[in-house]
């Protein structure tokens, strides 16, 4: 019986069935640049509307009690999969749900879920995974509120960490993770580059290595906090990582005027984030997630832009006398080891880079203090430029000793560089450089 029979018989108003997401076109699997303007939406289920609307709800209407139960129990855990339908909105909302299906895309994940920052999407997979007693494994340096995170506040819990630094060879992560195996390894935590020194971790090192070492159900997973380089420039999932993290108020957000995280990953790890998602509500805003929709549509334009003008202005900042050096991922030195594995993981050098000045805090303050275009702030990824002042901004509650064993020093500058005219920004760093 086709609606409008069913309609007829009954009186009622036919049925409007959602049409299925394009993803391909005459045999042609299509680019995630294209999945952005439409992908997990049907105008058809919102009167017509081109662009989704923000559904500003507490809670959704079940059509039936069978269904609300149905819900709960994949809300609960009592059935995995997740609710399959809108319930509460400390769990799901349509805005969440095509922001999610829409992250999924660029890395081809099997799953997603949006959280409220990036420091939220961090704890929430955390706390889903590792309870007293258990080690987390990580690479070093992290982002200084996930190594708070780690060693201060789950330290209190009896969660124990052990690290490698960010380039490591085999031999080494082998040496630590063989170390940790004599207790539960929960979960191996990595950040690439390395906040803020941009320094690469080997992602299949890490694999091969946790896969010799840890067997069967032992076997933790590898995150990777992937803000700084994706998903355009790297996707790590295809280097073995099992969960990949972002801080969504970056790059993906591009604007500056959202904070956001997002996880993505397996149907299994993201159910089981979920779970903890669910109980704790670090679940993203719908307007927020609205934001970020329309900022994903040009996601590869604007880190393209952005990606050019790095090339540019770091070819100027590297041969400056006032420079040290440059920490950018496109002037590694041929037949290093982060050579190596730039080449085995990336396929852009980002925008996102470390400048060491010829001096200490006072140059770098005379630095940043004489910027006009760039702005001084903390943060990453935007339209507009950033500069600011890790060992004593960002990473200033880190230990002094662990930042100078990191190289977090105090000529350090880091530098977001944005879509603005690249001539611009180097006339504006080399007015600054001046008064260095």
């Amino acid at each position: 019986m086709t609606d409008e029979t069913e309609a007829e018989l009954t009186g009622t108003t036919p049925r409007v069935r959602p049409k299925p997401s394009i993803d391909e076109v005459g045999g042609r699997k299509l680019k995630p640049s294209t999945l952005m303007m439409g992908h997990g939406y049907d105008p058809v289920l919102s009167e017509g509307s081109l662009k989704p609307p923000v559904f500003l709800t507490s809670t959704f209407v079940f059509p039936n009690a069978a269904a609300g139960k149905r819900h709960f129990e994949g809300v609960t855990g009592k059935r995995p999969g997740g609710a399959e339908g809108l319930v509460y909105s400390r769990f799901n909302g349509p805005n969440q749900e095509i922001l999610e299906d829409r992250l999924a895309v660029w890395e081809e994940a099997e799953d997603a879920l949006a959280f409220s920052s990036g420091m939220s999407a961090i704890a929430t997979l955390f706390l889903s995974m590792v309870k007293p007693g258990d080690t987390i494994v990580h690479s070093g340096p992290l982002y200084a509120a996930t190594e708070t995170l780690i060693a201060r506040i789950l330290g209190r819990f009896g969660v124990h960490w052990l690290d490698f630094p960010a380039g490591a060879t085999r031999e080494e992560i082998d040496a630590v993770l063989s170390k940790a195996a004599s207790g539960n390894v929960a979960l191996i935590y990595l950040e690439s580059p390395a906040n803020p020194t941009n320094a690469l971790v080997d992602v299949e090192a890490v694999a091969a290595s946790r896969d010799a070492i840890f067997t069967g159900a032992n076997k933790p997973p590898i995150a990777i906090d992937n803000t700084f380089l994706g998903p355009l420039w790297a996707q790590p999932l295809k280097q073995g990582a099992d969960i990949v993290v972002y801080s969504l108020t970056k790059y993906a957000g591009g604007h500056s005027d959202l904070v956001a995280g997002g996880v993505l990953g397996t149907k299994e790890h993201i159910n089981t984030i979920r779970s903890m998602r669910n109980t704790i509500g670090t679940i993203c805003d719908p307007n927020t997630a609205w934001m970020l929709l329309r900022s994903l549509e040009t996601l590869e334009l604007r880190m393209s832009r952005a990606g050019e003008n790095a090339v540019k202005v770091c070819a100027f900042l590297r041969d400056h006398p006032k420079v040290e050096r440059v920490g950018y991922l496109g002037f590694l030195e041929e037949g290093s080891r982060q050579a190596d594995i730039y080449n085995r993981h990336c396929t852009g050098a980002g925008s996102t880079f470390s400048l060491y000045l010829k001096g200490g805090e006072k140059e770098a303050f005379a630095f940043l203090d004489s910027l006009k275009i760039a702005k001084l702030a903390v943060s990453l990824g935007g339209t507009e430029t950033l500069a600011s002042h890790p060992a004593g901004m960002t990473h200033l509650s880190v230990p002094e000793a662990r930042k100078q064993a990191l190289g977090i020093t105090d000529n350090l500058v880091r530098i977001s560089i944005g879509v603005e005219d690249a001539d611009d920004l180097v006339a504006d760093f080399e007015e600054a450089l001046k008064s260095v």
